[in-house]
């Protein structure tokens, strides 16, 4: 039987199951929000590259994850966008597996730098005498390399176990995107050492970062409260809570990805949960930290109304 089976060489990526007329119309806001997520994190990067007020650690992560978020965007919008005006295009095995490496390089790396952020503002806010000391720049290069490179390995590791599994047929992924989950459905094989190993990897990347997060934030918010001044309460919490925005969009989204049981997600609600991952969290991220963090909008202003 096997020897009968032929090995796959290219995908079929179905994308959004709609008519051609929804098809131009997502066309068309995608696009719109890809300018945006474009845009908004190079003006993200822009900013702190220019004004030295915001040559800080807290900035120096945040570029990164603008890095991460235009990172994100183009992975897998530019091909979303091609699919959608003809989706009968392929894409090649490596081609596929290259996205899907990709994209979980950039999905790991985040999860990590967020932890990162927040154990920044954990140092800012309880431990403010310290924090230059503690939080130097030789720190805050090893902890970004540190995520980076994690976040790189972990994604090496799914997609070598990805390599060893055989694929026969079918070649059509129900997906906008070579999303692991989906391209694993296509294996000729058991694929139960996969699933563990994304299911362990959950554990510590998304449930682990998100304990730590949340005891960062609980010692933060105490030292808030204990605060004297209402404009030193009102700064902290504008800081914080733009961090807090993009944790609970980013983690909420994955953990109901890959964190519950995958029957519970029908294949299109899946298909919009993982548009928070490549198109509207990154969009989202830059308008978060801007509308809500005044040194951000003041080195904006700097920068437009500068003599």
């Amino acid at each position: 039987m096997r020897g009968n089976q032929t090995s796959v060489t290219e995908f079929i990526l179905l994308g959004f199951g709609v008519g051609p007329r929804v098809q131009l119309l997502l066309f068309g806001l995608f696009s719109l929000f890809y300018a945006f997520t474009l845009l908004g994190n190079g003006a993200i990067l822009g900013l702190i590259s220019l004004d030295p007020r915001l040559h800080t650690p807290m900035y120096f992560f945040l570029s990164h994850l603008a890095v991460v978020d235009i990172s994100y965007s183009c992975n897998t919008v530019p091909r979303m966008l091609v699919n959608l005006l003809n989706p009968t295009t392929s894409v090649s095995f490596a081609g596929c597996l290259t996205q899907t490496f990709l994209f979980l390089t950039f999905a790991l790396t985040e999860c990590l730098l967020l932890v990162v952020m927040s154990y920044d503002r954990y140092l800012a806010i309880c431990h403010p005498l310290r924090y230059s000391t503690i939080m130097s720049w030789k720190v805050c290069i090893t902890l970004t390399v540190t995520s980076w490179t994690c976040g790189s390995l972990l994604a090496l590791l799914h997609v070598g176990l990805l390599l060893r599994l055989p694929f026969c047929g079918p070649h059509e992924i129900n997906h906008f995107f070579c999303e692991i989950l989906s391209v694993l459905k296509l294996a000729c094989a058991d694929i139960w050492i996969n699933i563990l190993v994304i299911f362990v990897a959950c554990v510590f990347t998304l449930v682990g970062p998100l304990c730590l997060v949340l005891a960062s934030y609980t010692h933060i918010l105490l030292a808030i409260l204990r605060i004297q001044s209402g404009e030193g309460r009102r700064k902290a919490f504008s800081t914080c809570s733009s961090h807090l925005c993009v944790v609970g969009l980013f983690f909420g989204s994955a953990i109901v990805m890959y964190m519950t049981p995958t029957s519970s997600h029908p294949e299109e609600q899946q298909k919009v949960l993982f548009l928070f991952y490549s198109l509207f969290n990154p969009m989202l991220n830059p308008l978060i930290y801007s509308l809500r963090n005044a040194e951000v909008k003041g080195a904006l202003r700097r920068i437009l109304f500068k003599e």
